[in-house]
C-alpha cells in the first residue's frame, strides 16, 4: 500500500475522522480546495455545489455514487474504479455497455455508500450530488477531491457539463451534446415535425409495487427529454413538479395522444396487469389508437445521462416509426 493510501485510510478511522471533518469542514481540506492532491501533480479547479474543488487534471481512479455520474463517466470514455448500484444485490447499470463497467467494484447503493470499500479503492476523484450524499460529503472529501452537483434526475445535462470538467474531458462532451441534439432532431420529425410534436400530447406511466401509479411531470428525467423534443404535455402533467400520484382507479387521469409506460416491481403487485386490463385504460386515446408503448423501467427511469437519453431515442423513435422495439 502506497503512503498516501495509508494516510487517507488512516483519516478515516477513529479520532483521526475528527480531526479530518474539523479540517474539512468549510469545504473538504485546510485549503477549502477538498480532498487531498498528491504531491507536484497538476490539478484545476471546478466550481461545485459545495463550492470550489481542485481536482487532478486527468484523474485515474474516479469513483461515482449516482447513475447521472454512472452514465457520465462512461459516457465520456471514463472507467471508474467503483460505483454504487441503485439497490442491494441489483446490477450497476442493465444499460451501459458489460465491457465499460467489467471490474468496477460496487461500493455500496446510492445515498448509502461505502466509505471504508471507497477509501480502500485510493480514488484520486468522487462525484455524486449534494442530494445524495451532502451527509457524506466531508467524509468522502477526506478521502479524495469530490465533485458534487446539487441534485440528479432533470438537471442532468448541467451536472454532465460539470461531470466533463471534473474528468477533464469538456472536448468530448461538446461531440456528445451536438450528437444528442442532433437526436432529437431525428425523433422531432418522426414525430412529423416540430408543430405535429407540439400538438401531440405525450405522458408517461410508471406502476410502482407499494406505492400509488406515477404520472411523470416535467421536472424529471423523462419530462426533460419530452421539453427536448417540444412535444406536448397531457395539463395535468405540464408544469413543474415531479409526478401526479393516482390510484388504479383513477387511470383516466393519464390521458394522452401518446404513453410510454414501465413498471418497478412486481406487474401483478404494482397493478399493472390490473390496469392495463381495466376498461379505463383501454378506453384511453393512446391505448385505443395502439400508441401506448410499454418499456423497460431501468432505463427510463434510471437511464440519467446522455447515453441512457440516447437509448431512450432509440426506443421512441422505433415505436413512433412503427418498427419493432
Amino acid at each position: 500500500m502506497s503512503t498516501t493510501a495509508f494516510h487517507r485510510r488512516a483519516v478515516l478511522t477513529g479520532t483521526a475522522v475528527a480531526l479530518a471533518l474539523t479540517a474539512t469542514a468549510c469545504g473538504g481540506s485546510e485549503d477549502g480546495k477538498g480532498g487531498s492532491q498528491d504531491a507536484g501533480g497538476a490539478t484545476h479547479t471546478v466550481s461545485t455545489a459545495m463550492g470550489e474543488v481542485e481536482v487532478p487534471e486527468d484523474p485515474q481512479r474516479v469513483v461515482v455514487l449516482d447513475t447521472d455520474a454512472l452514465d457520465s463517466a462512461v459516457t465520456l470514455g471514463v472507467q471508474p474504479v467503483g460505483a454504487v448500484a441503485a439497490e442491494p444485490g441489483r446490477p450497476l447499470s442493465t444499460y451501459l455497455p458489460e465491457k465499460k463497467l467489467k471490474g468496477v467494484e460496487t461500493v455500496g447503493t446510492i445515498g448509502t455508500p461505502n466509505l471504508e470499500k471507497i477509501n480502500s479503492l485510493d480514488p484520486d476523484l468522487i462525484l455524486s450530488s449534494k442530494v445524495r450524499d451532502e451527509k457524506n460529503y466531508d467524509k468522502l472529501s477526506a478521502i479524495a477531491p469530490t465533485v458534487f452537483t446539487e441534485t440528479t434526475g432533470p438537471t442532468w445535462r448541467e451536472n454532465f457539463t460539470l461531470h466533463a470538467e471534473a474528468l477533464g474531458e469538456e472536448k468530448k462532451a461538446e461531440q456528445v451534446v451536438a450528437d444528442y441534439e442532433q437526436h432529437i432532431e431525428e425523433v422531432r420529425e418522426t414525430l412529423g415535425g416540430p408543430e405535429q410534436a407540439k400538438k401531440s400530447t405525450v405522458g408517461f406511466v410508471r406502476f410502482i409495487e407499494g406505492a400509488d401509479i406515477r404520472l411523470y411531470k416535467n421536472d424529471t428525467f423523462i419530462g426533460s427529454i419530452f421539453q427536448d423534443l417540444g412535444v406536448g404535455r397531457p395539463e395535468n402533467q405540464d408544469g413543474t413538479g415531479f409526478s401526479l400520484d393516482v390510484s388504479p382507479e383513477q387511470i383516466d387521469k393519464a390521458q394522452a395522444d401518446i404513453i410510454f409506460y414501465s413498471t418497478y416491481g412486481d406487474p401483478e403487485k404494482a397493478d399493472e396487469t390490473k390496469v392495463t386490463r381495466s376498461g379505463l385504460w383501454k378506453g384511453l386515446d393512446a391505448v385505443q389508437n395502439d400508441r401506448a408503448f410499454r418499456v423497460d423501467d431501468n432505463l427510463w427511469m434510471l437511464g440519467i445521462g446522455y447515453t441512457g437519453a440516447g437509448q431512450i431515442l432509440d426506443q421512441m423513435e422505433k415505436h413512433l416509426g412503427g418498427s419493432d422495439a
